[in-house]
This record gives structure tokens, C-alpha cells and sequence, in this order.
């Protein structure tokens, strides 16, 4: 066998194998949940501190519709309307969470395998098309395969930096929904007793200005926390995504200069 046939024999034969190990060896790692553990526990975290905030929300906007007079209304319907963001986030974490796995069965199973099909069948169409096409499914599969665990991982440095002040606000939106309650029973308790509802609504409304007060910073704090949880959970895996997929354009818009020993190997 000559130079020439071996070497179409081996652009031939390579890809295959190279297909088969994908399909049957590391399409069971990459889209076992061992090997994402680290990024399911963080989505997991993720997911436990959103429906904390999605309850808290709903329980501070309903404790404070009992203060009397409409001057906290707008407070907790801004409050109420948090939860559709939340939900926005909930949503997008369990999708991350469930595509960490499925986009390496989607990769190593499907799109990687092609590729080598489509760089075996080349070596009898020596079509440069082909070949590039052949390295854009590859590379795409192999970015779509990190583009979660790599966004979770930014995700993270983030969620770092405010997981203080998200836990602060959620503890303070608890202490002061409490207050409310225990004020709204006390105060009840005092009307039945005593009978002396002039005095109940007098207590009640010294404090309003200073609950409301409160409540407007907590709105403020809930906010913030709507906004990282949407970077982090919405927009990080996008623009994750949207830079690898600059990197890949990047790299074919590349002209490179092959030796020219190289090139007649080719």
C-alpha cells in the first residue's frame, strides 16, 4: 500500500473510531449526572433561593394589604408582581438544569459522530465544504456541551458577591411580614377586649409612615434580587453561549498559511 492510500485509509478509518468512542464512551460520561454534580448542586442552590424569595414576596405583599388606608397597596402589588419574575427565573434554572445532561447526549451522541461520518466520507470528496463542515459540527457540539457548566460557573463568582445581601433581604422581609401579623393580632385582641376602636385605628396609623417606609426599602432589595437572579440565570447562559459561538466564527474567519509540505500531505 502506497502513501497516498494509507493516508486515505487512516482520514477514513480515524473518524470512525473516533465516532464510535464518542457514542459509546464519553456520551455516558458527559451526560451523567455524576460528572455534573457540581453544577446541578449549584442549580439546586439557585432554585431553593428563588422559591424562598417567591414566598417571602408573596407573604410580605399579603401582610402588608392588612394596614389599613390604600398607602401601601402600591407596594404590595409591586411586591405580588416580583413572583412573575422569579417564575421567569425558576423556569430558566430547572431548563439549565435539565439540558446540562441532554446537551451531552445532543454532542458526543449526535453531533460530534456526524462530523467524523462527514470528515470520513470527505477523504473520497476532497471537498473543502465538507471539511468545514465537518469541524463546525464538531466544535459547535463540544460548545453547546459547556456552554451551561461555563455559565453556571460565572454564575457562581456572581452569586458569590450578593448571596449576603439576597439572604438579608429575604430575612428582613420575613422580620417585618412577622411584626405585621403579631401587630394585626395584638391589635385585635385589644378591639375585643376593650372595645375601643378609635384607639386601635390611632395605634395602627402612628406606624403606618414607618412600615411603609420599610417596606419601600425591602421592594428596593427584592428588585435587586430580581435583577441578579436574572443575570445570572437568564442572560449569563447567552452571552456564554454567544461568545463561544464568536470564538468559532473567529476562528474560521482566520486564513491560515499552511507550509506547503503540510498542504500536499492533506
Amino acid at each position: 500500500m502506497n502513501r497516498s492510500k494509507m493516508i486515505t485509509v487512516l482520514q477514513i478509518v480515524l473518524p470512525l473510531i473516533l465516532a464510535l468512542i464518542s457514542i459509546f464512551v464519553i456520551t455516558g460520561y458527559a451526560s451523567s449526572v455524576k460528572t455534573h454534580a457540581g453544577t446541578i448542586s449549584s442549580l439546586d442552590e439557585k432554585k431553593s433561593t428563588v422559591m424562598e424569595l417567591t414566598a417571602t414576596s408573596a407573604a410580605a405583599s399579603a401582610a402588608i394589604t392588612v394596614i389599613p388606608g390604600d398607602v401601601a397597596t402600591p407596594i404590595a402589588d409591586k411586591l405580588a408582581d416580583l413572583s412573575s419574575y422569579f417564575l421567569v427565573v425558576l423556569s430558566a434554572i430547572y431548563l439549565e438544569k435539565f439540558l446540562v445532561t441532554i446537551l451531552g447526549i445532543a454532542a458526543f451522541r449526535y453531533l460530534i459522530p456526524a462530523a467524523c461520518i462527514i470528515f470520513a466520507a470527505n477523504a473520497f470528496f476532497k471537498s473543502d465544504g465538507l471539511r468545514r463542515l465537518a469541524i463546525k459540527l464538531a466544535l459547535f457540539g463540544i460548545v453547546i456541551y459547556m456552554v451551561i457548566p461555563a455559565s453556571v460557573r460565572i454564575s457562581d463568582l456572581i452569586d458569590s458577591t450578593y448571596s449576603t445581601s439576597v439572604q438579608s433581604t429575604i430575612d428582613s422581609a420575613k422580620e417585618q411580614t412577622k411584626e405585621i401579623e403579631n401587630s394585626t393580632a395584638d391589635s385585635s385582641s385589644d378591639s375585643d377586649n376593650q372595645g375601643l376602636l378609635g384607639k386601635l385605628i390611632s395605634g395602627v396609623e402612628s406606624t403606618v409612615s414607618g412600615i411603609t417606609a420599610d417596606f419601600e426599602k425591602t421592594l428596593s432589595n427584592f428588585v435587586d434580587a430580581a435583577a441578579v437572579m436574572i443575570v445570572t440565570s437568564c442572560i449569563i447562559p447567552i452571552l456564554v453561549l454567544l461568545f463561544f459561538v464568536w470564538i468559532v466564527k473567529i476562528l474560521f474567519s482566520v486564513d491560515i498559511r499552511w507550509p506547503e509540505g503540510i498542504k500536499r500531505l492533506g
